[in-house]
């Protein structure tokens, strides 16, 4: 099922819209964070067409997002350079997600440090072993496949790490497919919780480490890592790789553990 039904209806416009296709992206009461994201970004790059390119982004989880939402997108500042624009979805008369998106054109490099590849690469999705078949929320039921790309499982290690990709062509271009990918992981929080209980992302931000990503066959290597968990929160790192081992995306989370 094609991410561009859900998002068909922003081509009318902003204001209230009716997302037909939701129920195939419910994460329990509320729509799955990284296709709310999207439905975010694509109200503000469909408001203002002519935007450069994604370089960072901040997402606020509010409240859950239902099928009927109101969007609004502005510009607060554009400069020669960059532009920023922040974003609403608004569900149920309130505030459900807030988003704030920094755009900036290109410009020579002052500075060059290239990210590392990781020491323990995984190998290719080609060989990894598929996993969540037939388990899990109806949305990576429906909308992803994933295979394994860690030896370790069960507790230990607060790190998941797996290959993930769209069930079938998305028709999006690349940095909103990874916008809709990058949240789709548990955090690594998971695999040092003592009991079985609900988790919930708050925020995400990201920055973007290459604004024309590219991969092999759809596939792309995410990782959720916990850096610290106590009280009842996780301070997690995001980040996603393609096919060569080259990072795209670098982010942080907050995630809510319950029980």
């Amino acid at each position: 099922m094609s991410v561009s039904s859900l998002l068909q209806p922003i081509d009318n416009g902003l204001g209230a819209i009716t997302l037909t296709e939701a129920e195939n992206w419910m994460q329990g009461r509320t729509m799955y964070g990284g296709a709310s994201a999207l439905i975010a970004y694509t109200a503000a790059i469909r408001a203002f067409p002519d935007l450069p390119p994604l370089r960072a982004a901040q997402i606020g989880f509010v409240a859950p997002v239902g099928a009927e939402v109101e969007l609004s997108a502005e510009i607060v500042r554009q400069g020669r350079n960059v532009a920023q624009v922040r974003s609403e979805i608004r569900s149920g008369g309130t505030v459900a997600l807030t988003a704030f998106w920094l755009f900036g054109t290109e410009r020579e490099p002052n500075a060059i440090h290239p990210v590392a590849r990781p020491a323990d690469w995984p190998g290719s999705p080609a060989d990894a072993e598929p996993v969540m078949e037939g388990k899990g929320p109806t949305f990576i039921q429906r909308n992803f496949k994933l295979r394994r790309a860690q030896e370790a499982s069960g507790k230990g290690a607060p790190v998941v790490r797996r290959w993930i990709r769209l069930s079938e062509p998305s028709g999006l271009d690349p940095l909103s497919e990874l916008i809709l990918l990058g949240d789709t992981l548990p955090p690594g929080a998971m695999r040092a919780m003592r009991r079985k209980g609900p988790i919930s992302s708050i925020n995400w931000s990201f920055n973007v480490l290459d604004p024309n990503p590219r991969t092999e066959d759809g596939w792309w290597l995410a990782e959720t890592s916990s850096e610290w968990a106590d009280l009842g929160y996780s301070s997690e790192r995001l980040r996603l790789w393609n096919t060569n081992g080259r990072q795209v995306i670098g982010g942080m989370q907050s995630v809510a553990i319950f029980g």
